[in-house]
């Protein structure tokens, strides 16, 4: 994955809501793109943060302590251990970094749920 990407074209061409893919690796990180709409599932990463950077639209966080709006180019990091709930009400293109053991939705699963091999 070592090419020039367009991550806003590629999440553009995406069919499938909520299906993150990795477009490059970083270190030990994947870096991820997804279209968005509605609500992913209240969930938790355990042991590792999760950094979200909005390409186009507007995507709601919400956690148990507060809730967080993001809009085109603004950026926010999930904390470990945080119980979270993406929510997009309108479509939304969304960049991600994670670690690469990161499961897409923690231990929760649901008919969203992706593995990171649907991922890659």
């Amino acid at each position: 994955m070592n090419e020039v990407v367009s991550p806003i074209a590629i999440a553009q061409a995406l069919t499938d809501y909520w299906s993150p893919k990795v477009i490059a690796e970083l270190d030990d990180s994947y870096v991820k793109v997804a279209k968005v709409l509605g609500t992913l599932a209240w969930h938790s990463h355990e042991d590792e943060d999760e950094l979200f950077i909005v390409l186009r639209g507007t995507l709601r966080i919400e956690m148990q302590e507060r809730t967080v709006e993001l809009r085109d180019g603004d950026a926010f990091v999930v904390p470990r251990g945080v119980r979270h709930n993406p929510v997009a009400d309108a479509e939304c293109l969304i960049l991600l970094i994670e670690r690469k053991c990161t499961l897409h939705t923690g231990r929760t699963v649901t008919d969203k749920t992706r593995s990171i091999a649907e991922q890659l």
